[in-house]
């Protein structure tokens, strides 16, 4: 799966208000959505950032509806949800089912009106299905527009290189990797370990960027509080995953490439760093990057206990014109069944609890990973994770910060002047 989702250095998805909307997808404003007509030929769009191992599904979808053609169109991340806040304002242009990540499902669930209420059409009933966390991420804010369903979670985990750790001297083992590093800080100790003996040419993490968005995903506050208070300023958690972050640059441990970057797919095939942080949809992308290196990679534990990176849900904005068969297709690609062929397929993590004590789940290995027991692993992952509240522009305030540790790694700011100009754009994201 070459599921693109990067993160940090996303540009700024309030730019998208000022875009003038692009063509394409559902019907213009003021589209009635009144469904299809007896026996009418009509055609779906699905908006996605990147592959979600769909393009099966859609083939059994169309066996119970064979009057339906669906049509995928992927983009890159960035471009993926800037893209639709521009359309959800200019009122046209949307596909008729959007997925959205969960980095910024705050931003498009305070904008219900914009959206198809699921509810409507059934999903109300699905809410026992859902980790609970999960279920609730999808809801307008009142809770009574269910804006989007839950398609994955991104419980964390370490990928890391088997091969790189020998050459360095470093146990390879998953289960002795794991115990090399209960904390962050231990990780840095590790880290200056592999440095000592490191190959040529590689380095023991890719970037900071995802390592920071991990350290907050496993803090119980993130960048806002439960009033959707961005409170990256006086939050200790947030200044400490970005101390550990600057020391991590300092130590000399950082490839210094960017997640979802074009050296960053090649720094996966020449072997440039050793460890990468690793939800369960990573799985896929390292497998797709890395194709030289089957067996080379496993996954062990991450640093610092359970945490959430990742995830996405599926919508159906309002301006598209057949809603009920829209929806009807969310339901579908959202069903347990289907979310557990996902996994298999593709490495994407159920956000079905039910799913995660069957056999062929918590059996389920991968061999590109050394045989890693993918299933038990990520079911574990996301039975420990504690949810965490999202404010409204997440993707916007962790944007910021990421540029902030850029810039620190670029060599243009101190790790001071860089948090300050941090705190300083920050407060400009209202």
């Amino acid at each position: 799966m070459g599921r693109s989702r990067s993160r940090l250095l996303v540009p700024l998805v309030s730019a998208a208000m000022l875009m003038v909307a692009a063509c394409g997808g559902g019907g213009g404003a003021g589209s009635g959505g009144q469904g299809a007509a007896p026996g009418e030929k009509i055609k779906l769009t699905v908006g996605l950032f990147g592959d979600f191992g769909f393009g099966p599904l859609y083939e059994e979808f169309k066996k119970t509806h064979p009057n339906i053609e669906i049509e995928e169109r992927q983009a890159a991340f960035a471009d993926h949800h800037t893209n639709l806040a521009a359309r959800l304002a200019t009122g046209a242009g949307a596909a008729d089912v959007e997925a959205i990540e969960v980095g910024y499902i705050s931003s498009f669930t305070a904008q219900p009106d914009k959206f198809v209420n699921l509810r409507d059409y059934g999903a109300g009933e699905r809410e026992k299905d859902y980790l609970d966390w999960k279920w609730k991420q999808g809801l307008a804010k009142d809770g009574s527009t269910i804006v989007g369903l839950g398609t994955d979670v991104g419980g964390l985990a370490m990928c890391y290189r088997r091969d790189l750790f020998e050459k360095a001297g470093l146990p390879s083992d998953r289960d002795e990797v794991s115990q090399l590093w209960p904390t962050w800080e231990k990780y840095i100790e590790v880290g200056k370990k592999f440095t000592e003996k490191a190959p040529d040419g590689a380095k023991f993490f890719d970037g900071p960027g995802e390592i920071f968005r991990a350290m907050i995903g496993q803090a119980p506050v993130g960048v806002y509080d439960e009033n959707d208070n961005i409170v990256v300023a006086t939050n200790p958690h947030v200044k400490q995953a970005w101390d550990l972050s600057v020391q991590m640059i300092q130590a000399g441990l950082s490839a210094k490439i960017g997640a979802f970057t074009p050296e960053w797919n090649t720094g996966f095939a020449k072997g440039s760093f050793a460890t990468v942080v690793c939800p369960a949809w990573m799985t896929a992308y390292i497998q797709d990057q890395a194709k030289n290196a089957a067996g080379k990679w496993d996954i062990a534990a991450i640093p610092g206990g359970a945490g959430n990176s990742g995830g996405s849900h599926l919508t159906v904005p309002k301006q598209g014109k057949h809603h009920k068969e829209a929806a009807e297709l969310v339901m579908f690609l959202t069903s347990p069944e289907n979310q557990a062929k996902v996994f298999k397929s593709t490495g994407n993590f159920p956000s079905i609890p039910a799913l995660y004590d069957q056999p062929d789940i918590q059996d389920f290995k991968k061999e590109f990973f050394n045989n890693a027991p993918v299933g038990k692993i990520f079911s574990d992952a996301a039975r420990n994770l504690k949810p965490q509240h999202l404010g409204p522009k997440e993707g916007d305030v962790r944007t910021a910060i990421g540029n902030g540790l850029t810039r620190v790694e670029q060599g243009k700011q101190s790790p001071d002047e860089a948090w300050q100009q941090v705190l300083k754009d920050v407060e400009k994201i209202r």
